[in-house]
């Protein structure tokens, strides 16, 4: 049944500063994709963000408060898309809409592991050897940043993994390993266990946060999506400093991981990441819960 029921209005003189203040802090972020797309040219850290995540750089721009509120139109940017419904002059999340009905069906999967990895303790004994891992026993112009180079030779590479032992906890990572790498993880991971594996101290499950909020989109609004970009930023930015890469000329300090002090200090900043984690996973498992009590409350009327 449709109905026009919201929790709040904002005026357009409400909601403009609040678009456009989004715009202004996402643009920084967006603009040198834009960039280097235009030229031609690649960043394995700060394109990984648009390419293993599908989010475009327009939708990242775009705001939008999530459901239950209603915004004055016109509201050009949202005017047409789908999962939204403009009713008597005012623009909302549409409960009807097929997007939203399909996100809907998601909700609980995604609160499920987000509930899941919350209620673990972090594990910060990896070393964030998954990165080594992707690139272990391969020759140079096979491994996915073939284009920088390694900061170690192969075999020394390979030692570090051997010695210091892989324990990766997350699939998406560990799916990457190489077919030498694999069987040297502590556990064997599948995509149907991920909900029994996945812990907040994982960088990947951190980065993880902006997938799970932006896919819902508009269920979560523009803001939670930024704030979940940001962290995703932070920690693509430690992965890569961790990875043995040579990122230098990019501006990235490598982490030292092949010694005891590497890893000491990569573990201080993946505790420092799954602090901030907690607390972005915290507040999207409150969004995704507002969002099913406002769409339960929608469907009920």
């Amino acid at each position: 049944m449709t109905t026009s029921t919201v929790l709040t209005r904002l005026e357009q003189s409400a909601w403009r500063p609040l678009a456009q203040a989004h715009r202004e802090r996402v643009q920084p972020w967006v603009e040198p994709r834009l960039q280097r797309r235009r030229q031609g040219r690649k960043h394995p850290v700060d394109d990984f963000l648009f390419e293993y995540y599908t989010f475009r750089p327009a939708q990242l721009l775009r705001w939008q408060p999530g459901p239950g509120v209603a915004l004055e139109g016109p509201v050009p940017d949202l005017a047409g898309l789908s999962g939204f419904v403009e009713r008597d002059g005012w623009v909302q999340v549409d409960v009807d809409a097929d997007a939203i009905v399909r996100k809907a069906d998601r909700l609980p999967a995604v609160a499920a592991l987000l509930e899941a990895t919350a209620g673990r303790r972090p594990r910060v004994g990896c070393s964030a050897l998954h990165e080594w891992a992707m690139v272990y026993r391969l020759p140079q112009d096979q491994v996915r940043h073939a284009q920088w180079p390694l900061r170690l030779p192969g075999e020394d590479i390979a030692e570090v993994v051997e010695q210091v032992g892989l324990r990766c906890t997350h699939f998406d990572a560990f799916r990457f390993f190489t077919d030498a790498a694999a069987p040297r993880n502590d556990r064997q991971l599948t995509r149907a266990l991920q909900v029994q594996t996945e812990q907040p101290g994982c960088l990947h499950a951190t980065m993880d946060l902006y997938k799970w909020a932006y896919r819902l989109s508009p269920l979560v609004g523009a803001d939670l999506i930024a704030d979940t970009f940001e962290l995703a930023r932070a920690a693509r930015t430690l992965d890569m400093r961790a990875a043995p890469y040579d990122l230098r000329d990019l501006g990235f300090t490598p982490l030292l991981l092949e010694t005891p002090a590497g890893r000491a200090e990569f573990a201080t900043l993946q505790r420092q990441l799954a602090v901030r984690g907690e607390r972005l996973r915290a507040r999207l498992l409150a969004a995704l819960t507002a969002a099913q009590t406002w769409l339960t409350a929608q469907r009920g009327s």
